[in-house]
């Protein structure tokens, strides 16, 4: 028999001790009636179908497909615009973007493209709240890892809405390498305060989510992960697919690029999601995380999106289905799938029923908990609004309008997900039933931003 020295009983005491606290985290959060954490992932401009698990053909995706075998994945998940700015807007407030001023950006434009009224005037109003702020004010942790884009320092910001911590970028894109947003202007932030960090974007958010993650959390936490992946300027971890002569010339951010180097951009999104899903399985807390996953609108140049038709900017199937992940074990069961019709907001919905906080009733929101849905309730109809530019859209059961400046259409996308047949002259009565509730809805709205 080995003699164990005093030295290796303490060691194998301590270790034995920190298992067991490891093994006690993970049984307690199994425990209904504990509140769960809130790891909420959200990818740039992802395409409905560039995950091999929603069709992607020439590259795969492991981490977030095995994410959808142990959840719940959504064929009929969508943004609340097929652009940015405004589809942040309703997910952060859990409102229609056109509720508010800043939902009716286009999106925001850099900072140095505002004038100091604009800048003044273009952000989240402080007193509105948002998931952060509801979910802080219940008890929980909460960081924002990534892209903010909802109105510039030192009018508004993460930290101004409910957010403990920051980490990452205000505009819209910045060069995942330089981290400078499309007027050569650093846009990297640590809290409020500009950073220079080197290294490829996607990399150092996942590493700070990673961190965020092992830390000791007193408390629960909600962890808010905006990746700027795939957005353009399109660039793999390991090249510079566009000069800076070409970054910040006349074509811009959007130069360049190819399938192979998107492929290179979503290899790597994948991998650091991988690299936070296991840092949650390590610190046990993988039983006890909410993890939702989604895009901010529609793909782009790069994307599949078979067999949908549009892309971002427009409101199209492909401009705004988005694909939708969630899991949570023990509380969602693993394998589905669901044709659930869902909206962005539902996701801010959702996590403040998860949590158990309340909404402000000054502020109702427009998303629906979907919990009962994820647990196995079945499919309910809904009727979802958009607008654009001069785009209109309504979605109610299988029936889609749709408005494109003097153009009106009728689709049914139970038989015609690519929006080919008008059936306006074929089923009039549907067409200005859905008609007139966009025209009921919009006036509950902002009025229309006007063209400059």
């Amino acid at each position: 028999m080995r003699e164990v020295t005093r030295r290796q009983f303490i060691a194998g005491a301590v270790g034995a001790a920190a298992a067991a606290a490891v093994r006690s985290t993970a049984q307690t959060a199994a425990r209904p009636g504990v509140r769960p954490n809130i790891l909420f992932i959200l990818a740039d401009d992802l395409g409905w179908a560039d995950l091999s698990c929603y069709g992607r053909p020439d590259y795969q995706t492991p981490n977030l497909d095995r994410l959808a075998q142990q959840g719940i994945k959504f064929t009929n998940a969508y943004s609340a615009a097929p652009v940015c700015t405004p589809t942040r807007v309703g997910f952060h407030t859990g409102r229609y973007p056109a509720r508010l001023p800043v939902g009716l950006e286009e999106p925001i434009w850099e900072r140095k493209a505002l004038s100091a009224d604009k800048l003044k005037s273009t952000g989240i109003p402080l007193e509105h709240p948002t998931v952060s702020s509801l979910i802080k004010s219940a008890g929980y942790a909460t960081a924002l890892v990534g892209k903010w884009h909802l109105g510039y320092l030192p009018y508004f910001g993460p930290l101004k809405s409910g957010f403990d911590e920051f980490y990452g970028n205000m505009s819209g894109a910045v060069d995942h390498f330089t981290h400078k947003d499309m007027t050569d202007t650093l846009d990297f932030f640590e809290g409020e305060v500009p950073v220079e960090k080197i290294g490829y974007m996607t990399e150092l958010l996942t590493q700070r989510a990673v961190e965020y993650i092992q830390r000791r959390h007193q408390n629960p936490f909600y962890l808010s992960l905006h990746y700027t992946a795939p957005h353009w300027p399109w660039e793999g971890p390991k090249d510079r697919a566009v000069s800076d002569a070409m970054k910040y010339g006349p074509v811009g951010f959007r130069a360049g690029g190819s399938i192979k180097v998107y492929a290179e951009m979503m290899k790597s999104l994948d991998s650091g999601i991988g690299r936070v899903l296991a840092a949650l399985k390590t610190a046990g807390l993988d039983r006890n995380t909410l993890v939702i996953f989604t895009s901010d609108n529609g793909g782009e140049r790069f994307s599949y999106l078979w067999p949908l038709s549009g892309s971002k900017g427009n409101l199209g199937e492909g401009g705004i289905r988005v694909p939708a992940i969630v899991r949570w074990p023990g509380v969602i069961p693993s394998g589905r799938t669901t044709n659930q019709v869902a909206i962005n907001m539902d996701w801010t919905a959702t996590i403040l029923a998860a949590t158990s906080t309340a909404s402000d009733p000054e502020y109702p929101l427009d998303g629906q908990n979907l919990l009962p849905i994820l647990k196995g309730s079945q499919v309910q109809e809904r009727t979802l609004f958009w607008r654009v530019g001069d785009q209109d859209a309504v979605r109610m059961g299988d029936w889609k309008y749709r408005r494109v400046g003097n153009e009106t259409y009728l689709f049914n996308l139970r038989v015609d997900e690519r929006e080919q047949s008008n059936f306006k002259k074929q089923r009039p009565e549907i067409f200005e039933k859905l008609k007139a509730e966009f025209e009921k809805w919009e006036q509950q709205m902002l009025p229309r931003k006007k063209r400059t």
